[in-house]
């Protein structure tokens, strides 16, 4: 009935009907009233059709309304990413969201565009909408603190981007009592007006936020991330032992005899991918990149392949792992342990001296790893003299990997590297130090062969015309880049136009030269689009790559188990279609990301809580990123993170905001505050609720390191917001950011 139906209405004749309308036009009986309102229901849900007024039905885009998920940042903007790809980004202002909340499935009508400015300083159609419907609620638990008046009980959500406070009667059959101040999961009932808080009701209570164990529980439960796996998951995984067995490695290309490696951190237990590199002429060297055959264990439509799609990748906490398969799997029988034998998928290839792809052959595989490195080992292997073969092929591996990296970025591909900050957490789950993490030559060399992989694959699979998932990262907004040159062309900084991608480049080079330059690297970062999962081959931006695939990791991803069966086996399974799939994983990998980003903030709130407490707060180096009238916005490397220093805490001077040059100047100093400038803060104030850290000038330090760059405007960030009305007790102010957005794309 679904097909017939969409089949009218998408006729150039058709005039919005009503239920009984439309059945006299399918000719249908009238006993099939009740399933045609059933199959109008489900279409509505789904998006495909939409209801109007007067109860008639029509195709959404026929009267400019779009299907699609939402995502609403912590100031309460929305972006709404369509079904249809044909259609563009729509933006739904803070006033306009309704009661949708982050990654909710929505009809938003399109609204008059504004207007904005092309890169070729033309106007162009700017579109924005306006939530009418919520389709589908992506989550209805929400984890938030319950606190008491003498008139009701409300809970104050951890997730920041939902600006309400819940009201819930008192919590029943929960297990033990709720006290003030407890962290707990709440139900959401259904909720249809944003002018009024949602209600909902407790259904557990978790305990005190600073009981042992409680902050990741409540991670957990905010992100629906599983503790265990069903048994007949594990009894499925157990079954297949820990061995190979003689009949699995038929029909495989033996390659037990080549020096295989693998490189990875140090705290990795799960290897999917493995090395080797033989020189075999005078200009030519043949590389194997061995990824682990996971697809000849998960089988399409087993309980494995289920409970896997179902998880759509690993999460990796700060303290733990929710790891996408079984540990008999993900940390045995598929991890390219050294010494032992190990099924894979290959790709092996011939490459030229020079660094270019001569050939390349596809092939499952059987290996025997022989030394695994972390990437400190690596780095030290590279640095010095080798000593055997393996040590030896690991320089020539360094050697060719630099010369594959240099073709990468002549052909376009983006520097977006930022350090990393990994924390680490002593036996009671505090922090105990943070390590800088760098993209050294070690990471490199690893990487350069996995991107050769993932591309050679995603090029063989549009050859074959084969359906997959392919990793995309579209081109950015012209409008946001158009947005981003301005404030580049503010501070003095050159600024070619950037829908070319040498001028891209070159800006990205010339920020990596000056003391503003990590500031407005972030800016960039902040106007890209975000990699995502997709069924048409749409290329990636980043990378500068016209095919793209995800295959190297199909330990911890599942679209790289989709991508080998495509290339191997041209068996998906029939259960799910390859765009609903591409869909779904997209939003666990975005699920999984704001988890780990949560995970990580929880640990640092209560690290920075404590120096307060301590009252001997640590001094810290930051970056003066964002100058407004209430304050400025401070990147301390160090923590990752970033934060507000306001005006109030300044007390060696009154500080006047210029808005033209988008600094603070003393009044009586005449000392300058501008973006880009390093500075040295303490802690001042934690917000847990509000996920926001304030910081102040350390004592005894100068108000700010001047830049060499001229002053120019601040890039835009929004002012506070007011509390909504009717939500009790909820401070708002500017939220603090994370120190630098994270690539994507990345292995």
């Amino acid at each position: 009935m679904k097909e017939p139906l969409l089949r009218m209405m998408s006729r150039v004749d058709y005039i919005p009907a009503q239920a009984p309308d439309l059945l006299r036009h399918l000719k249908l009986p009238k006993e099939q009233l009740e399933e045609l309102r059933r199959t109008l229901s489900e279409l509505e849900q789904s998006g495909a059709v939409a209801r109007i007024k007067g109860d008639r039905f029509i195709k959404p885009t026929e009267a400019d309304l779009i299907p699609g998920r939402i995502r609403i940042n912590r100031q309460g903007k929305g972006f709404l990413i369509p079904d249809d790809p044909s259609f563009k980004e729509i933006m739904v202002p803070e006033n306009a969201t309704g009661t949708a909340l982050n990654e909710d499935r929505v009809l938003v009508r399109r609204e008059v565009a504004a207007r904005g400015l092309r890169p070729s300083g033309r106007e162009q159609a700017v579109a924005t909408g306006k939530v009418i419907r919520v389709l589908e609620r992506r989550r209805t638990q929400i984890v938030g603190t319950l606190r008491r008046t003498k008139q009701f009980i409300y809970i104050i959500p951890d997730d920041p981007r939902i600006p309400h406070d819940i009201y819930v009667p008192e919590p029943k059959d929960v297990g033990r009592p709720a006290q003030e101040g407890d962290k707990v999961v709440v139900r959401l009932n259904e909720w249809e007006s944003r002018h009024m808080n949602p209600e909902g009701e407790v259904i557990e209570v978790l305990g005190k936020p600073d009981a042992e164990g409680v902050d990741m529980l409540s991670v957990l439960r905010q992100y629906q991330l599983p503790l265990h796996f069903p048994a007949d998951v594990l009894t499925e995984a157990r079954s297949y032992g820990s061995l190979i067995r003689p009949e699995e490695v038929v029909g495989r290309v033996d390659c037990r005899g080549h020096d295989v490696v693998t490189i990875d951190p140090d705290d990795a237990k799960d290897f999917d991918d493995a090395i080797s590199l033989k020189k075999i002429t005078q200009d030519s060297w043949k590389l194997w990149v061995h990824i682990a055959d996971v697809s000849h264990y998960v089988k399409p439509g087993s309980s494995l392949d289920e409970e896997a799609r179902r998880r759509g990748n690993s999460t990796y906490l700060v303290d733990r792992v929710i790891p996408m398969l079984p540990e008999a799997l993900s940390n045995e029988l598929c991890s390219l342990k050294p010494n032992v034998d190990r099924l894979t998928k290959c790709v092996e290839f011939l490459i030229g001296n020079d660094g270019t792809i001569l050939k390349k052959r596809f092939y499952p595989a059987i290996i025997h790893s022989k030394r695994r490195f972390t990437y400190a080992e690596a780095l030290a292997v590279i640095q010095t003299k080798p000593e055997g073969p393996i040590e030896t092929m690991m320089h020539d591996a360094h050697a060719l990997a630099q010369k594959i990296r240099r073709l990468r970025f002549k052909a376009g591909s983006l520097e977006l590297d930022f350090p990393e900050m990994k924390i680490r957490l002593d036996d009671q789950g505090r922090v105990l130090r943070m390590e800088r993490i760098l993209n050294d030559v070690s990471h490199q060399l690893i990487e350069e062969f996995m991107l050769l992989a993932n591309e050679a694959v995603a090029d063989r699979l549009i050859s074959l015309r084969r359906q997959a998932i392919h990793r995309v990262h579209e081109e950015p907004d012209p409008r946001r880049l158009q947005e981003y040159r301005e404030e580049v062309l503010s501070h003095k900084v050159p600024c070619g136009n950037l829908s070319h991608r040498a001028e891209v480049q070159k800006l990205l080079h010339r920020l990596g030269t000056l003391s503003i330059g990590p500031a407005l690297k972030i800016g960039f970062l902040k106007s890209l689009m975000r990699a995502r999962y997709a069924l048409e081959p749409l290329g990636h931006y980043g990378l500068a790559k016209k095919k793209y695939a995800h295959f190297t990791s199909p330990i911890r991803r599942y679209a790289d188990l989709v991508v080998h069966r495509a290339l191997f086996d041209q068996n998906h399974g029939k259960t799910h279609s390859i765009k609903e799939i591409a869909e779904h994983i997209s939003g666990t990998e975005r699920n999984s990301a704001d988890a780990e980003r949560d995970s990580r903030d929880v640990k640092l709130f209560a690290f920075l809580e404590a120096q307060l407490s301590s009252e001997r707060p640590e001094r810290y180096d930051a970056l003066v990123t964002d100058v407004r009238n209430f304050g400025f916005f401070a990147d301390v490397t160090h923590l990752g993170m970033s934060g507000l220093v306001p005006l109030s805490t300044l007390i060696d001077d009154f500080y006047i905001f210029d808005p033209a040059r988008g600094q603070l100047v003393g009044r009586r100093s005449r000392r300058v505050i501008r973006l880009g400038d390093r500075v040295v803060v303490v802690v001042s104030k934690v917000d847990r609720f509000r996920k926001q850290v304030d910081f102040s000038l350390a004592p005894s330090s100068p108000t700010a390191t001047p830049s060499k760059n001229p002053a120019g405007r601040s890039a835009h960030r929004p002012q506070p917001k007011q509390a909504p009305q009717g939500t009790p007790g909820r401070a708002h102010k500017p939220v603090a950011r994370k120190a630098a957005p994270k690539p994507r794309w990345r292995r």
